[in-house]
């Protein structure tokens, strides 16, 4: 259940208003009990009448009872867990992934951008105690997610990724370098870019193998991905029209620039030619070391005041049922 707290503490000052109270009714006593004169007490059940004497007490008990729970409803008692840092295994992983207009080729279902998406969305949905992060890019680079462990909000994110966001092109080096931005200050053990691509670097400010040198230099691992099958591929073309149809054409990957960059930063290079191919690198990768990383845990606050104001219908429900009956007072 938690820890209970007050959303507004400040109503329990009220519970002093029981010191005066209880002054006053030990002060009036003598106003309460009647007074009467009578030829003889013979008729008087003396152990009864001592019962109902002491019973009376009870309705001012009831009363004080009935003002002390509404007190701490008014105050929103609140059960809640204690935020803290935990601990958790895993690694830091920033995916960099090519989203130029090349990335819409149809050899890949339904083709190599969504391909792409859905095999690292598995990824992601699998790695739940990492903190990954996602940068897209093309003729330039921009991070669409920064580091997290909230993989529901990266996810979403991923699914609004698609070609044509930013300048087309192949800007290796700065989509590299911007995940090396990301993961620069990590204090995670393993940090760990995957770089995905189809084509050839071609624009760009910043020299891939420069970038590469980069993530050396700050102990990150790059994993680089070619993606696009062996010889030719059905690609994108907008005609005179503006209308797009599929041409063959053939397939280009820098493959020697992706392997220099694994073998730099320690890595691995790999070729994907397929969907399967794809999914299987993801899942090497998967087996990587892990490492610990702190996580703020918090869990919402739940609203527990409901159970006092209740308490203090049912003792005032008492008292009036009591004065009313069993202790009855007459005129």
């Amino acid at each position: 259940m938690g820890e209970i707290e007050f959303a507004k503490p400040g109503f329990l000052y009220l519970l002093f208003i029981h010191v005066p109270l209880i002054i006053w009714y030990i002060l009036n006593q003598n106003k309460f009990n009647a007074s009467i004169k009578v030829s003889t007490v013979s008729s008087v059940v003396k152990q009864r009448a001592y019962f109902k004497e002491i019973l009376r007490h009870v309705l001012f008990a009831f009363r004080i009872f009935t003002i002390s729970f509404l007190i701490v409803a008014l105050a929103r008692p609140q059960a809640s867990d204690q935020w803290e840092n935990v601990n958790t295994m895993g690694i830091d992983i920033m995916l960099s992934i090519d989203i130029s207009g090349s990335m819409l080729a149809r050899d890949f279902k339904p083709d190599r951008l969504e391909a792409a998406k859905n095999v690292a969305t598995e990824f992601i949905s699998g790695r739940r105690n990492d903190r990954i992060g996602l940068v897209v890019f093309s003729g330039e680079s921009f991070t669409q997610c920064p580091l997290t462990t909230d993989h529901a909000v990266l996810i979403n994110l991923f699914k609004q990724v698609k070609s044509g966001m930013i300048e087309d092109g192949t800007a290796i080096g700065v989509g590299l370098a911007n995940a090396v931005k990301r993961l620069k200050d990590s204090d995670a053990i393993s940090k760990v870019i995957i770089l995905l691509t189809d084509g050839v670097n071609n624009q760009g400010a910043v020299d891939t193998l420069t970038a590469a040198e980069l993530a050396r230099a700050f102990a990150i691992r790059a994993y680089t991905v070619g993606v696009g099958s062996q010889g030719m591929a059905p690609y994108p073309v907008i005609d005179n029209w503006g209308r797009t149809h599929y041409q063959n054409m053939p397939v280009e990957i820098d493959e020697e620039t992706l392997q220099k960059i694994a073998d730099l930063t320690g890595g691995k290079y790999f070729r994907a030619i397929n969907n399967e191919k794809l999914r299987a690198i993801y899942a090497e990768i998967d087996l990587l070391e892990k490492s610990k990383i702190s996580v703020k845990e918090f869990s919402k606050k739940d609203e527990r005041f409901m159970i006092w104001v209740w308490l203090g219908l049912l003792f005032l429900i008492i008292e009036i049922v009591l004065r009313r009956t069993v202790l009855r007072s007459i005129p």
